[in-house]
């Protein structure tokens, strides 16, 4: 549960107070009125009925400009709240998320930006990458996995997608595009200093992609997105180490640069699989669980970016999966 405060003019309490009753807030208290004639209202609220008190309070508040509605983390209530008091908890949609939209964006959308601190993970990332491949170290390699900036971009391009953000579409997309980018050229740059003429095993690894990787991409996008919506954040950490697009990034531009084009085509192919895996996945998990916009032009907009993003998600993994069956099936020579 967390605790919603409403700032609104004191006209506004009644209509608050009986919203907060309407859809079963567990409980709420207001204060006196403050010297800019507006009061403050706290409400405490489960998990199912967030979204929709959040959606009725901006729908009641949306035109007054010196409104704010704060959503606070709550650790503990004590006395426990009555379980079987709280309104329509056996009915609860299995489907529906524990954290609302507006959460939701602003963790995010934090992962969509391109600044300082994105461009210094994929740099220290990448520099890890390279090193546990060079050196054959699983180890470092995880390392790198866990630090996984490219994640965040790719998670909020398929939320981008649900919601039709366009801004965060396109933020999202050149953020994707840049660190992509820019550890391909670093890697390539490192592979100059440091040929890969007799590739170890973790290289060759991450230059072979069957059918099991494209199943365990799809997997770790729907678990990404199931751990983000649930607010379990802890099971991110496995989603990174499980769809890891840092070292096949790493692996490509090293291999190219020592000359090793079919295994680059590999990684290539490995890299393009985690991507479209993780964002189709992701869209499918995001529309399962409800998310959507709170208006129905919005609601129209969303529904379209979705069909036409998630159309291309579609026809990309067809491509790659002929892509993938060719490299595996057709070009292995026939045994004697």
């Amino acid at each position: 549960m967390k605790l919603i405060e409403v700032v609104a003019d004191a006209g506004h309490l009644d209509t608050l107070t009986g919203l907060a009753e309407q859809y079963g807030a567990l409980d709420y208290w207001y204060s006196q009125t403050v010297e800019d004639q507006r009061r403050s209202l706290r409400m405490l609220v489960d998990d199912a009925k967030r979204q929709t008190v959040l959606d009725a309070l901006q729908n009641l508040l949306g035109a007054s400009g010196n409104a704010r509605i704060i959503v606070l983390p709550v650790e503990a209530v004590l006395p426990r709240p009555d379980q079987d008091a709280v309104p329509d908890k056996k009915n609860e949609s299995k489907a529906s998320t524990s954290t609302t939209r507006e959460e939701l964006y602003n963790q995010i959308e934090k992962g969509a930006r391109l600044d300082g601190n994105y461009l210094i993970l994929v740099f220290l990332s990448t520099v890890v990458a390279a090193i546990g491949l060079l050196e054959n170290n699983v180890a470092v390699i995880v390392g790198a996995m866990v630090i996984a900036p490219l994640l965040g971009p790719n998670i909020a391009l398929a939320f981008a997608a649900t919601l039709g953000d366009r801004d965060l579409l396109r933020e999202s997309f050149q953020t994707n595009l840049v660190g992509v980018v820019f550890a391909l050229l670093l890697s390539v740059v490192i592979g100059w200093l440091w040929p890969v003429f007799t590739p170890n095993a973790e290289i060759i690894a991450r230059t072979d992609v069957g059918f099991d990787g494209v199943v365990l991409a799809l997997a770790s996008g729907a678990a990404a997105v199931l751990s983000l919506t649930s607010g379990v954040a802890s099971a991110l950490v496995g989603v990174m180490v499980a769809v890891a697009l840092l070292p096949p990034a790493a692996t490509l531009g090293m291999v190219l640069a020592s000359g090793q084009h079919e295994m680059a085509a590999g990684a290539a192919l490995l890299l393009a699989v985690n991507v479209v895996c993780v964002n189709l996945s992701a869209n499918l998990v995001f529309f399962i669980k409800g998310v959507r916009p709170r208006t129905w032009i919005e609601k129209r907009k969303a529904r379209q970016s979705a069909v036409w993003i998630g159309l291309f998600w579609v026809i990309a993994l067809a491509v790659l999966l002929f892509a993938v069956y060719a490299r595996n099936f057709v070009q292995e020579p026939v045994g004697l």
